[in-house]
């Protein structure tokens, strides 16, 4: 992507173990400088083929693809989006033999983010749902959800530091909601904000379309620090110690950064086009799904060079995974509708 002309400073970082990245600072208002918009088309995923070897551990059958699969250890439960997104389904996460129960949404939701108390967000057109999962139902009215309206549609959510609710939309803004006034403050500036990552430093947005991720002033209720990620960044999430670890797969590469002062610290080549990923906050273990050969694969990353720990044959199509740290169970979620597949992990370090 060409640097556009701009009269604000512009940083070049060089923080990587193995290659340098590009690193844009910015310092106005809305945008982040020196992306051009008109950008790239994301990957909609990676194509799986048949399997080659049996998938380890064990397989719950479920009645459709799931997508966004997420872990909730409040309720002990492994939370899915069926293949039309109207829907969830809620897995017993410590029984493997019990069939899904089924919660029918008010519309089409985009992604699941735990909250820590027994709900769910859900990004939606129009509107952030918050899901209690002890229910059987999300009706509009009903005790079990809660609706905040927000003008877009939206892609990501998360709950910030402060108690408010970050939701990003496709069209490149994030809003700020506090729920408790229904009050919201938008920061523009991105393409696209298909996911949120919030540490204890503060928050930055992954713009797909742009392969970026950027650091929200949320005081400042402005964009900051860019930095590219790689050339077709796919998911992410955090760690215990502020990372924000981004797949890469268009580059198939795992990127570890640094979210006080937003700097690639690592880079490292992990395979067939890497897709989802989660961290296990008691072993430390960052693990990456990679469709392209049906195997999710385990590395640490306190060497300052990931390790690979563990590798093991997943189901067709394992676009989303979720870890149970406190049993040491691994969940992968199967896109194409073989099921939730359960690994123990548990003594791989």
């Amino acid at each position: 992507m060409e640097d556009r002309p701009t009269s604000r400073r512009m940083l070049v970082v060089v923080a990587s173990v193995s290659a340098c990245l590009l690193a844009v600072g910015c310092s106005g208002d809305n945008g982040a400088d020196g992306f051009d918009p008109a950008s790239l088309q994301p990957l909609d995923g990676i194509d799986s083929p048949e399997i080659s070897a049996p998938p380890s551990g064990s397989i719950t059958s479920s009645p459709s693809g799931l997508h966004s699969t997420t872990f909730d250890a409040s309720t002990r439960s492994v939370v899915a989006l069926t293949d039309d997104s109207r829907s969830l389904q809620v897995f017993d996460a410590d029984l493997a033999d019990a069939a899904p129960r089924v919660i029918t949404l008010p519309a089409a939701a985009s992604d699941i983010v735990t909250v820590g108390d027994g709900s769910v967000l859900l990004p939606m057109q129009d509107q952030l749902a918050r899901v209690d999962l002890r229910s059987s139902s999300a009706d509009i009215g009903d005790d079990s959800i809660d609706i905040l309206s927000v003008d877009g549609n939206l892609l990501s959510a998360a709950m910030l530091n402060d108690g408010r609710i970050a939701a990003g939309d496709d069209r490149g803004s994030i809003h700020m909601i506090d729920p408790a006034t229904n009050e919201s403050q938008v920061v523009d500036g991105l393409t696209s904000v298909d996911a949120l990552a919030v540490t204890e430093f503060g928050m930055a947005a992954l713009d797909r379309r742009q392969t970026s991720l950027t650091q929200v002033d949320i005081e400042a209720e402005s964009l900051s620090i860019a930095l590219r990620a790689g050339t077709g960044a796919a998911k992410l999430d955090t760690d215990n110690f502020g990372r924000i670890l981004v797949t890469d797969a268009a580059g198939s590469e795992l990127l570890v950064f640094s979210s006080d002062d937003l700097l690639l610290r690592q880079r490292f080549p992990v395979g067939a086009q890497p897709w989802a990923v989660t961290y296990d906050d008691v072993t430390n273990v960052v693990w990456v799904s990679t469709p392209g050969d049906n195997q999710v694969v385990g590395y640490t990353l306190d060497t300052g060079i990931p390790v690979e720990v563990g590798r093991f044959a997943t189901v067709r199509q394992p676009d989303s995974i979720a870890v149970d740290s406190d049993t040491g169970t691994l969940f992968v979620g199967s896109a194409s509708g073989s099921g939730l597949q359960r690994i123990s992990v548990e003594g791989v370090v």
